[in-house]
C-alpha cells in the first residue's frame, strides 16, 4: 500500500470516529498532493509525498512559534497538534549521530574539503537523506564536516 493509499484510508477512519482535527488535517495534505499533481501533471511517489509532509511541518513549526511569540496558545496547540498527525506520515528519522556518520560518508565520496563545497555536499545529501533526516540537522553536520 502505498503511502498515499494509506493517508486516504486514514482520513476514512477519521470519517467514521467523527474525529473533526485529525480529519481536517488528513484533508489538508491530501489537498496539497492533489495540488501538486495537477500543477506538475505527475502521480506522486511516496518520496514526493514524505517531501510535501516535510514542508507542511516545517510551515506548522514556522507558525507555533509565531503563535507562540504572539500569545495565541490556542492557535499553538492546534498546529501542534496538526504536526502530531503528520508526523505519523514521515518514516523513521535518523539520529543526529546517524546524520554525521552519513554526511562523513558522502563528504569523503565526493572529496570535499572547504566551506566551498557545501552546495555539492548538500546536493548529494538531500538526494541521499531526504525525508529520513531533517534538511537543519543535515546542514549542521555537513558545516561541522567541512570545518565550517
Amino acid at each position: 500500500m502505498s503511502l498515499k493509499d494509506r493517508i486516504t484510508e486514514d482520513m476514512k477512519a477519521a470519517m467514521r470516529a467523527k474525529d473533526a482535527g485529525r480529519l481536517s488535517t488528513i484533508r489538508m495534505l491530501l489537498a496539497a498532493c492533489k495540488q501538486r499533481e495537477v500543477d506538475e501533471r505527475i502521480t506522486l511517489d511516496d518520496a514526493a509525498v514524505v517531501s510535501i509532509v516535510d514542508k507542511l511541518i516545517k510551515q506548522r513549526k514556522d507558525s507555533v512559534a509565531a503563535y507562540a511569540q504572539a500569545g495565541r496558545s490556542d492557535l499553538v496547540d492546534k498546529e501542534s497538534a496538526e504536526i502530531r498527525v503528520l508526523e505519523g506520515y514521515l518514516p523513521q528519522r535518523l539520529s543526529a549521530d546517524e546524520i554525521a556518520v552519513q554526511v562523513a560518508a558522502l563528504v569523503a565520496e565526493l572529496g570535499a574539503s572547504g566551506p566551498g563545497d557545501m552546495g555539492r555536499v548538500m546536493a548529494a545529501a538531500k538526494a541521499k537523506l531526504g525525508g529520513q533526516a531533517e534538511m537543519a540537522l543535515v546542514s549542521a553536520a555537513v558545516k561541522q564536516a567541512l570545518g565550517r
